[in-house]
């Protein structure tokens, strides 16, 4: 379980910086980050939040 929770705030973290850097890149006027356009790469940042949310509830209802 410990490791699940790890997991979870690695993507956690991971999801936000890529959510953050979309948002940024697409204020600053880029459409394209990476090679990625910006709504992709928010996508994925949202994802990985998502992945975060279900392994903090894993762990949570494991207790």
């Amino acid at each position: 379980m410990k490791l699940m929770e790890i997991f979870g705030n690695v993507a956690a973290v991971f999801g936000i910086l890529v959510c953050c850097v979309a948002g940024v890149s697409r204020l600053l006027g880029n459409w394209q980050t990476l090679g990625f356009s910006t709504m992709t790469l928010f996508t994925l940042g949202v994802g990985l939040m998502v992945v975060a949310c279900l392994a903090k509830l894993q762990v949570l209802s494991a207790r």
